[in-house]
């Protein structure tokens, strides 16, 4: 389905492999996460702890990211933290099959999230080594298809097994997630064997030298980017959010998974498609498209009233998160050499991630005290400025290292 135009040699097989590894975890990560907002719903837990949640859980990650792409870039290696970052994710998720209070819910979270943050920079840093850099973006865009491809697999089984065990074994509902949640382990433990057998380093990679000066890397044109993409991610609350907006609106609870699968099949079949379109025309105007369409999305959400327009604009979020996911992680690439890579992954995912609290926490809130229009005209206006300031800050087409 997902194919490469050039023979794959060694270094480009981990592209495959990773993929592979992240298809698996998405599939598990997804069996929980796209009926994890009516799980925490139906156990009394409301919109803004559940942004407080969210909110700590993505803060969690994008830190730890710092400090896993700093080992990873003195070390020169990217495999141990690859392989530990997962197990530590894939392994922990499933105890949320035993919880009954909510600070419980909020421990897997906040340590399923130090995995994610030990493993992703080394990751990302392993796949902008393994491939030109003219194919970065083409790349970036076959890792999150794979991602995403996972978490559509992921969400058709979540919704089989919840229709299975409500019609046919007649559990409470409470019961039947977390019978899905303990199942997902299985998906999980795959994903961990095929990272630890199968990634290879890249033996080339040069380790950081001690004392080295930021200042070859860390760039004005890169302190831009990160300056947009920190002012949009102000903005990019939750997925948690949407998925209750379309219950909200009338889609039945058992449809909501599905909203959730469109959501993702849009995601999947069009990510690579825009890496390699920003390959061609260059970053910045694809990822312009993606903020704009961002504004759209929010403020259509916060004014209709029928169901029906939940399956449309849940595509264009799709759209969204193709573009917002894919097209800045090409632009990191683009802009640091390869020994500092992972660190600059960190510190693009410390950003998004300070940024992801009161994101998520501020959308809640605002749904809870002011009303849906007020919480989802919040994202659209920071959307919206960072869409401006790409445009008019010195923030390069295409991103070119020196």
């Amino acid at each position: 389905m997902f194919c490469f135009r050039y023979t794959l040699n060694m270094p480009q097989k981990n592209i495959l492999i990773l993929g592979l590894v992240s298809f698996f975890t998405d599939v598990a990560s997804e069996m929980i996460l796209s009926i994890f907002p009516l799980f925490l719903t139906a156990v009394g837990i409301g919109k803004s702890m559940i942004g407080l949640i969210e909110g700590i859980a993505d803060m969690t990650a994008s830190l730890v990211k710092v400090g896993g792409g700093w080992v990873s870039d003195r070390l020169g290696k990217r495999k141990l933290l690859i392989v530990c970052g997962y197990g530590i994710s894939n392994l922990l998720k499933p105890f949320l099959a035993m919880v009954v209070l909510w600070p419980q819910i909020l421990f897997i979270r906040f340590v399923d999230r130090i995995g994610k943050g030990i493993r992703t920079s080394p990751r990302d840093a392993l796949i902008a080594d393994s491939v030109a850099a003219d194919s970065q973006g083409a790349a970036f865009g076959f890792h999150r298809a794979m991602d995403t491809l996972g978490a559509v697999v992921g969400t058709i089984l979540a919704s089989g097994l919840l229709f299975v065990l409500d019609r046919y074994y007649h559990l409470d509902k409470i019961l039947q997630f977390k019978v899905v949640f303990g199942i997902s382990i299985i998906p999980g433990i795959i994903a961990i064997l095929i990272a630890w057998v199968f990634i290879k380093e890249i033996k080339n990679v040069p380790s950081l030298v001690k004392g080295e000066d930021r200042e070859k890397w860390f760039s004005v044109s890169f302190a831009l980017f990160l300056v947009v993409v920190t002012v949009y991610e102000l903005g990019n609350f939750s997925y948690a959010f949407f998925l209750l907006r379309a219950q909200d609106l009338g889609v039945a609870i058992f449809l909501v998974p599905m909203v959730y699968l469109v959501y993702n099949l849009i995601y999947a079949f069009t990510a690579r498609r825009f890496g390699k379109l920003s390959d061609k025309f260059g970053r910045k105007p694809v990822l312009a498209a993606g903020y704009l369409i961002f504004v759209l999305v929010c403020l259509m959400f916060a004014f209709v009233s029928n169901a029906l327009w939940v399956w449309i604009l849940i595509a264009l979020y799709g759209l969204v998160s193709a573009v917002v996911n894919t097209i800045p992680r090409a632009m990191v690439a683009d802009y640091v050499p390869s020994e500092h890579r992972a660190t600059a992954f960190g510190v693009y995912y410390a950003l998004l991630g300070v940024a992801a609290l009161p994101a998520s926490f501020m959308v809640g809130f605002l749904w809870d005290r002011v009303g849906v229009i007020t919480a989802f005209s919040y994202g659209a206006a920071l959307s919206l400025i960072a869409f401006l300031l790409l445009l008019f800050l010195n923030v390069p087409a295409y991103a070119k290292k020196t």
